[in-house]
């Protein structure tokens, strides 16, 4: 479910910037959703670990969300500070490293909050009940 949240800010950095899809766009979507799916899994194991725990499923979702922010911002963030040299390059080889830069950065945005906002409510519908003995 992560991934089409990613992909929205990718497209939507595409069409601000006035850039058109291209190789080195394509793959920025393949990096972006790599990022964007590792970010959806700390989320989701962790739910699921609290599950496990006994917490309730309104709770775990909550609690979650709330202590797995600053992991899941570390990645988005690290990986946009590294492409902002990217994003901003003049000269030879720009033309391929802003299209890649502009995809990853605004699909980060856009997964980032979305992930932290929109996972955990798909998570209390999508999850699978735990019972007592798959604990």
């Amino acid at each position: 479910m992560n991934i089409p949240l990613a992909l929205v800010g990718g497209v939507v950095g595409l069409w601000i910037t006035g850039q058109n899809l291209s190789v080195p766009s394509s793959v920025g979507f393949i990096a972006l959703f790599g990022i964007a799916l590792e970010n959806g899994m700390i989320l989701v194991t962790y739910f699921n670990q609290l599950m496990r725990e006994g917490v309730t499923m309104d709770e775990a979702s909550v609690k979650g969300a709330m202590l797995r922010v600053r992991p899941v911002l570390m990645t988005a963030l690290t990986t946009a500070l590294g492409l902002i040299p990217l994003l901003f390059a003049a000269g030879t080889g720009s033309e391929v490293q802003r299209p890649l830069a502009t995809v990853v950065i605004g699909g980060l945005f856009t997964s980032t909050i979305l992930t932290l906002l929109v996972l955990p409510a798909l998570y209390k519908w999508f999850s699978i009940k735990v019972t007592e003995g798959e604990m």
